[in-house]
């Protein structure tokens, strides 16, 4: 009896299990979607055999010309290559296993092979796809710098694996390649990838190629026309196959090695990070190696879809600024006359201190990766800042978006400032604060950064910084050009401001009151664009004329990558200001609802890709989640006494641009290298920080957490605190207002929390409603502070 009885028991518990909700069994990396926003890929947004910022990024590519729409189009049915690296302006290392008669000699056109999304399985850290045209099952993982690809040949053909040093690929073309036999099994060499308009250098891409088993022949090709077995071949138009026959063992494993230094550290690399030949073992290490990283992060709640796109989001804030030193410290320096082989410094166990980064321009990081890293990601932050110092030590200028060792000006300003700031006022710093304010102040003055508008290699001018010093704004058109991208001066002038006012409040917070002083008188230039008969800023000529006639919604023409509608908000650090000269905060309220109601009408984007979002009528728009300048818009309403219509714009964003799961859209054209996801996690768990968290008493403002439960996890090398957690009663779809809060069990009033309170761990609980609460949040003390006072 007693035997069934606890049978009984069994399988009641065990029902219960089987019926508990799907989310609690659930691993982050499983919810991971790569293929998200696919069909419009760049060539550094896919991801899939890669690690955490990993130099290496391994994936198939389906167009290789270009650095928009190439890499791996969702759309497209033929591989071009396997390439090794997806980073800002670098390319490098093509592969394709084939079979039969080889052809790889005329080109990739020739070479690709049809494939299908049926025959295909994507995850971080793996991706395997099978290659119709040559019959090879084709599987990928990684190590931070190793490729391991295993191939599944038939036993019917011979089977090769070219190496193509000729091809362009994504932003580069291959100006020429060496490559030498070392064995039966492996070959090493480089390939010198050209400059870009944006790298203005070429670069050298290492490689040591290793198999686990022999090949019959190791052969070359030049100028499409086949060499056959060679011992070495350096050259332009060249290339490399292995060849055997797979009868008897037709699964081929291969490892590459890379390296942006040497031969000799691509080999290290490789031996250092995947000495053996367990690809399911280091398949499994690069899943767990995610599933730690996105599990800082957990959700509850919500639908399935929710979360998938969530950890989604959370993984491509983790991607495409790319680590480009090597695993023992060595980096490739490319700020002087000649490339140079530095080292960055090894700690007591004679290991590199902290990695050297390629990144995208942190235009706009001030809204998203300054709040998401600095907060759950510290030491990533803190690597990133020290490497942005070693490249001033090198170079003399602290980069806004640095390409294998170059400078390329992307963009404008002196983005990398709220960087560093935020890092700093939050209590990272484990890097020379001395160091970083000098090269701070460095950018912000004539022959600094500020000075260089986008891709500004060899003048000073296209940044206007003189006239914004002098006069107080930069002029539109400028009476000299640097023949440079986004020469806006509207637009420039308002992110100078916001910049100075980021270096003021470091300079405070050092004892340095000159410098605080004269950086926050320069942060007030924004109101010199204030055009009063209009109601707006506006543009400005050198003589101080306002351009005629007024288009508030033209694209550019003074306005970096937006227009005057959007541009109107651009205040971060001073939204009373702003609101005083819009004639107070009703003012200021009624005019950003409109916005946003205009904007609901197109989604709140100029499209969902990026060949639409270029169309000038698309650009004609109040608000774009698309793009940075509109990042911050919906935030603004806390600071104006309606927390409310953030609550419910924030939710209603969400919802239009960062949801679902399609590979047909997912961040409207263009990721930006973590940039769009960061915002996405930050919206969806309700933190945000207009002032990219530079005060000096840092604060993250509330929105409309769209799960019933999110735990952030912190780091106690950094943070006294072991978990935030903002648990929130009554939520859905139809609830995204807060009727009340409390923080570690007091009731909390202000739409915003200090942190320095965050960071030492509670439970923020929120309890939401149908119905707007208009009383909370709303009295002055509880509204975020600005640089103007209420």
């Amino acid at each position: 009896m007693f035997y069934f009885k606890s049978l009984r028991i069994l399988f009641i518990i065990f029902s219960a299990f089987c019926m508990m909700d799907l989310s609690a069994q659930e691993r982050p990396v499983d919810l991971v979607r790569p293929l998200v926003d696919a069909a419009n890929s760049r060539w550094f947004y896919f991801n899939s055999a890669t690690r955490p910022f990993g130099m290496v990024n391994l994936s198939p590519d389906m167009k290789i010309d270009g650095a928009w729409e190439s890499g791996y189009r969702y759309n497209l049915d033929s591989i071009r290559s396997i390439s090794h690296i997806h980073a800002w302006q670098l390319s490098g290392i093509p592969v394709l296993p084939v079979t039969g008669d080889f052809k790889g000699h005329l080109g990739p056109d020739v070479y690709r092979s049809k494939f299908s999304h049926a025959n295909e399985e994507v995850r971080p850290g793996y991706h395997q796809f099978f290659l119709e045209d040559y019959g090879v099952n084709v599987e990928l993982t990684s190590t931070t710098r190793v490729g391991f690809h295993r191939y599944t040949f038939p036993t019917d053909k011979r089977a090769h694996i070219l190496l193509d040093l000729t091809t362009p690929l994504g932003p580069s073309t291959t100006e020429r390649g060496y490559f030498k036999k070392v064995s039966d099994t492996e070959i090493e060499g480089w390939a010198l990838m050209g400059p870009t308009r944006r790298r203005p250098k070429s670069t050298y891409v290492y490689y040591v190629i290793q198999l686990d088993q022999a090949a019959d022949e190791i052969s070359a090709w030049q100028d499409g026309s086949i060499i056959g077995e060679i011992e070495s071949l350096k050259g332009p138009g060249i290339g490399a196959y292995f060849s055997f026959e797979t009868l008897s063992n037709p699964v081929v494993q291969m490892k590459v090695g890379i390296s942006y230094t040497s031969v000799q550290n691509a080999r290290n690399n490789l031996e250092t990070e995947a000495p053996g030949w367990d690809f399911d073992g280091v398949r499994s290490d690069a899943d767990e190696t995610w599933n730690e990283w996105l599990s800082k992060i957990e959700v509850e709640g919500g639908t399935d879809t929710m979360r998938m796109r969530f950890y989604t989001d959370l993984w491509h804030a983790l991607q495409g600024r790319r680590i480009i030193s090597d695993a023992n410290g060595a980096y490739c320096d490319m700020t002087g006359s000649s490339p140079r082989i530095g080292q960055i410094p090894l700690d007591d166990q004679g290991k590199p201190k902290f990695n050297h980064y390629n990144s995208d321009s942190f235009w706009g990081a001030q809204w998203t990766l300054n709040t998401l890293w600095h907060l759950v990601y510290p030491r990533v932050s803190e690597e990133f800042v020290n490497s942005m110092l070693l490249m001033y030590r090198d170079g003399g200028m602290i980069p806004r978006g640095p390409s294998g060792g170059n400078y390329t000006y992307v963009m404008t300003g002196a983005s990398s400032t709220p960087f560093i700031v935020s890092a700093y006022q939050k209590g990272i710093r484990g890097f020379d604060i001395d160091l970083a304010f000098e090269g701070l102040v460095t950018n912000h003055l004539p022959g600094g950064i500020m000075s260089k508008a986008g891709y500004e290699h060899d003048t000073y001018l296209g940044g206007g910084l003189e006239f914004y010093v002098d006069r107080g704004y930069v002029p539109y058109p400028l009476p000299k050009s640097g023949h440079s991208a986004h020469e806006d001066g509207a637009g420039q002038t308002l992110e100078y401001a916001y910049q100075d006012w980021t270096l003021s409040r470091l300079a405070e917070a050092l004892g340095r009151e000159n410098d605080a002083y004269y950086f926050g008188e320069r942060a007030k230039n924004y109101k010199n664009l204030w055009m009063q008969d209009e109601g707006m800023m506006w543009i400005k000529d050198l003589d101080g004329n306002w351009e005629k006639p007024v288009d508030r919604l033209r694209y550019g023409h003074g306005w970096v990558e937006g227009n005057a509608a959007q541009f109107n908000w651009w205040v971060p650090h001073d939204v009373n200001g702003l609101s005083h000269l819009m004639g107070g905060h009703k003012s200021f309220v009624d005019r950003l609802n409109k916005a946003f109601v205009a904007a609901e009408k197109h989604d709140f984007t100029s499209g969902k890709s990026h060949s639409v979002e270029t169309v000038e009528e698309y650009r004609r728009i109040e608000i774009n989640y698309g793009n940075q300048p509109s990042m911050h818009t919906a935030y603004l309403f806390n600071y104006v006494g309606a927390p409310w219509l953030t609550q419910y714009w924030s939710r209603r964003v969400v919802q239009d641009v960062y949801s679902g799961v399609s590979p047909q859209y997912g961040y409207s054209g263009d990721e930006d290298q973590g940039l769009m996801g960061s915002l996405a996690v930050l919206m969806k768990i309700g933190l945000f920080s207009m002032k990219g968290g530079c005060d000096i008493r840092p604060i993250y403002e509330l929105g409309s957490p769209i799960f019933d439960k999110v735990t952030i996890h912190l780091d106690s090398d950094y943070y006294t605190g072991s978990t935030f957690v903002i648990a929130v009663d009554k939520n859905g779809p139809q609830r995204p207002y807060i009727k009340s809060a409390s923080l570690n069990g007091q009731a909390w009033g202000k739409s915003f929390i200090y942190h320095e309170d965050l960071v030492k761990g509670g439970v923020l609980n929120l309890s939401m409603a149908k119905k707007a609460n208009k009383k909370w949040g709303i009295s002055l003390a509880d509204l975020p502070p600005s640089m103007t006072s209420n």
